[in-house]
């Protein structure tokens, strides 16, 4: 097996939020399979700079699965071909040599393209502005076990509060919706005492602030858990429907 392999990679290219874009294709040759895909962006980025191009304008932090900020859509697939991989963890071993990819930003109206592969998703950090913290004073830090949660229930909040936040299962969704990144912002803090105090105010302020925002509804299709990067389940949307429907009444 070659330690290497040279694809063409087909990237999105735009100047701005205004301008229109365009696919341009890229040679990447020789990356080493063990490169991530961000480092075969890097090499390309590379070339491009020794030839005196606009190097591809492309988002990251952790490069390492955690910050959500690596956002783009690979052979058609938020992310990537491979399943529970942010696109910093796909390899270039992944493709075939003499493969052409794909690349692309996320697209949604909510996601407005920045430059190239970068986009703007501030409207999430609108949504938590909105709702998505807890605002109880607990002073220094509690012990750990101080606060008896039942290990379901902390299981729950555990496996909800991995939600990175990278907008991938609103890419995969047809109606652009933010659904399972706003279900499981509050299924982990639902799950938890502190959660108690603003539970009914967090969860229609959280919505609202979804639907103000412009991202479409849910139609149960689950492309957004089979996208999720952290193996979200779409058993938080309908936790975050009961929550709606529960504090609506009750203020009725």
């Amino acid at each position: 097996m070659s330690d290497t392999v040279s694809v063409t990679l087909r990237v999105w290219r735009q100047a701005g939020p205004e301008a229109e874009g365009k696919f341009v294709d890229y040679p990447a040759k020789d990356i080493p399979t063990d490169a991530s895909f961000l480092e075969a962006l890097d090499l390309v980025n590379e070339n491009l700079i020794k030839a005196g191009d606009d190097p591809i304008a492309f988002d990251y932090d952790c490069r390492e699965g955690i910050c959500g900020s690596c956002n783009c859509v690979v052979s058609g697939v938020p992310h990537g071909p491979l399943p529970a991989v942010t696109t910093c963890q796909l390899f270039v071993r992944s493709f075939t040599d003499g493969e052409i990819v794909t690349v692309e930003p996320w697209r949604a109206g909510a996601f407005p393209v920045i430059k190239d592969l970068v986009v703007d998703r501030s409207a999430f950090d609108r949504i938590m502005a909105a709702g998505g913290y807890v605002s109880v004073s607990t002073g220094s830090a509690p012990e750990a076990n101080e606060t008896p949660i039942g290990k379901p229930e902390a299981d729950a909040a555990f496996e909800a509060a991995a939600c990175i936040g990278c907008g991938a299962c609103v890419a995969a969704c047809k109606n652009a919706s933010a659904s399972l990144f706003v279900g499981a912002k509050i299924e982990h803090l639902v799950r938890v005492p502190q959660g108690q105090v603003e539970r009914e105010r967090r969860v229609v302020r959280m919505v609202e602030q979804m639907q103000a925002e412009g991202f479409g509804a849910c139609s149960n299709e689950a492309e957004c858990e089979a996208v999720c990067p952290k193996e979200i389940s779409t058993q938080v949307i309908q936790r975050m429907t009961r929550e709606y429907l529960r504090a609506t009444l009750k203020n009725v």
